[in-house]
């Protein structure tokens, strides 16, 4: 990784306390959006890992409402390929397929057009943070029933102590910033 584009990356995440309740420190990318160079950089450092891991095996892009929708297109743009939306339930028309996944208090579901992917279609799925995982495994899990092949989860930022990687297993998973 090409270190300078990475500290440029880095030096635009900012933490807030206690937000959105105490005991949580939030990584906010609000500023990373602000910086057209800070974006242009996270971008270009996940397409290079992209491009590396994967070559031209890649069919699409699958953004992760919401805030993986500010990263997967223009990470799909950079590698030349279609994104695809997986979205919160009842946000996308027509036919879809659903998987749901746990939160703190309560269940939540992700869907997915039906006709959005073919089977053996080759994926990788964008967010913005993980955190625990539950929302990227349900992805994962979403893309499988599409019969779609997951080739790789990524993001701009990973918590590492909430261990939501070990939650993706087998599927490689790769982050540009990692925080406790």
């Amino acid at each position: 990784m090409a270190e300078s584009e990475l500290q440029l990356v880095a030096r635009r995440i900012r933490s807030f306390p206690d937000f959105p309740i105490p005991g949580v420190l939030f990584r906010d990318i609000s500023p990373l959006l602000k910086d057209p160079d800070s974006f242009r950089a996270s971008i270009r450092l996940l397409a290079r890992h992209l491009q590396q891991a994967h070559g031209d095996g890649i069919d699409y892009i699958a953004g992760l409402d919401s805030r993986g929708f500010l990263f997967g297109p223009s990470l799909a743009q950079e590698l030349g390929l279609g994104c695809v939306l997986i979205r919160k339930r009842g946000k996308l028309p027509g036919p879809t397929v659903s998987a749901s996944y746990a939160l703190e208090y309560g269940k939540a579901e992700l869907e997915i057009q039906r006709d959005a992917l073919e089977p053996g279609q080759k994926v990788v799925i964008v967010d913005d943070l993980l955190a625990t995982g539950g929302t990227m495994r349900a992805a994962c899990e979403l893309l499988g029933q599409l019969q779609a092949e997951v080739l790789e989860c990524v993001s701009l930022v990973e918590l590492t102590s909430l261990k939501g990687r070990e939650k993706l297993a087998p599927v490689p998973f790769f982050s540009l910033l990692q925080y406790e």
